[in-house]
């Protein structure tokens, strides 16, 4: 039997396995391929890039853990971009299903990296029901929305939220988002309220987002992990976007290859010339 015969042949398991090696490899040995950076993403770093060092900011996590692959390498980026910054973040999300609980250790462990104090440098308001109301109420008292962190704590006894009122001592928003709740923070918080914001979302959702950026509603915009990995790089701190950008790039590569060689064993291995004269 010839080489392209065997190939044609090839038990389906060799594939699985050439492709978990694929996802796997990157991750051990990082694939360093070229990553161009989209104007949107350096428009999202350049937004951040200009809040004042140490103003107060909010980071929202408004992801289902269903899509933490995409959003959260966006949210915790974020959050160092910040921290780098000496800005005053406070957490906080639309999403009952994981969203505190994403927020509060996203925020501990990267706080954990530059040193920040809970309470002083980073706050968790966590989730309350009725996003509509929530964000509209937020505008006259922060506190009248959220009297307790995500913690139970009175947000009387955090040093931040003593200087923080309501929107007026926001100085900037990124929104992480993989569903309809970004629509609201513009019609509601940057239409009327008029607080500057950028949005981070999958890669399915962000075509809906152009628009807003061009209306300047969205400062910039991030998409799925290829936006990750490229606020990743921006930033210069290359973390699980940019791996797993690798992995999916040799994955597309291998099932190209694929394709190419399963066609040549087709061809040349004797069935497509078997099937033509029959």
């Amino acid at each position: 039997m010839g080489f392209w015969q065997k190939l044609e042949q090839m038990d389906r398991r060799w594939i699985y396995l050439m492709v978990a090696i694929a996802v796997i490899v990157p991750f051990i040995v990082p694939a360093d391929l070229p990553i161009s950076i989209t104007p949107e993403a350096q428009m999202v770093f350049d937004a951040v890039e200009a809040v004042p060092d140490g103003s107060t900011v909010f980071v929202v996590f408004d992801y289902y853990p269903s899509t933490i692959a995409e959003c959260e390498p966006m949210a915790r980026t974020a959050l160092r971009h910040f921290f780098r910054k000496n800005c005053k973040v406070i957490t906080l999300s639309n999403i009952p299903l994981g969203g505190p609980s994403m927020a509060e250790a996203v925020s501990r462990s990267v706080a954990e990296e530059f040193g920040k104090e809970y309470g002083v440098d980073f706050v968790n308001l966590g989730y309350k029901y009725g996003y509509v109301a929530v964000m509209t109420g937020m505008g006259t008292s922060i506190e009248s929305i959220f009297p307790t962190d995500n913690s139970g704590t009175p947000l009387s006894e955090l040093p931040l939220m003593s200087k923080v009122t309501n929107y007026k001592d926001i100085s900037f928003i990124f929104e992480v988002a993989d569903n309809s709740t970004a629509d609201y923070w513009v019609s509601i918080v940057n239409a009327q309220y008029g607080v500057p914001m950028v949005c981070g979302t999958t890669a399915v959702g962000a075509p809906k987002y152009y628009a807003f950026v061009a209306a300047r509603q969205f400062l910039g915009l991030l998409g799925g992990m290829k936006g990750a990995a490229e606020y990743e790089i921006l930033i210069g701190h290359k973390d699980d976007a940019v791996k797993g950008m690798g992995a999916q790039s040799l994955v597309h590569l291998l099932i190209i290859a694929l394709v190419i060689l399963g066609n040549l064993g087709y061809f040349l291995g004797g069935t497509g010339r078997r099937e033509k004269l029959g």
